[in-house]
């Protein structure tokens, strides 16, 4: 419409039905659009609740074939708040020389540390060996 007074600007809303809304009152002369107010009001909600989906991630926790009681314990914290936060978590083992031979043992060991997830996840892949020596198992939250 061009550089129009503010009186006129706002005849014309009044005539179409809609709102006089400034949109950037810091220029010379401040710029208005005429627009259904309540509508626009809507449409910035559903664009706000649209943004707090949470997009999942994969994360990762490494646990070693001999490591001790309290470092799983420290460690399963972490993956139980990966898992509230609606993370999938992949809990992997690196097998290095001479573990290579118990890779049975690597499964079971991984498996056991993945039970203590039952209530809050899902196993998404079995727990598996994987190039290089390494043993892998993916969960994903409920």
């Amino acid at each position: 419409m061009g550089i129009i007074s503010y009186k006129e600007a706002l005849q014309a809303a009044g005539e179409a039905g809609l709102d006089l809304v400034e949109v950037a009152p810091e220029a010379d002369p401040p710029v208005c659009k005429l627009l259904d107010y309540g509508k626009f009001k809507y449409r910035q909600k559903k664009k706000r609740q649209g943004q707090k989906h949470h997009r999942a991630r994969q994360k990762e926790i490494r646990i070693g074939m001999t490591s001790e009681d309290h470092d799983l314990t420290f460690k399963a914290q972490r993956v139980r708040a990966f898992l509230e936060g609606h993370d999938k978590v992949m809990i992997s083992m690196r097998l290095r020389g001479r573990q290579k031979a118990h890779v049975s043992d690597a499964l079971e060991a991984v498996r056991n540390f993945a039970g203590r997830f039952e209530d809050i996840a899902t196993v998404e892949r079995s727990a598996q060996r994987s190039a290089a020596g390494k043993v892998t198992l993916l969960l994903k939250p409920r």
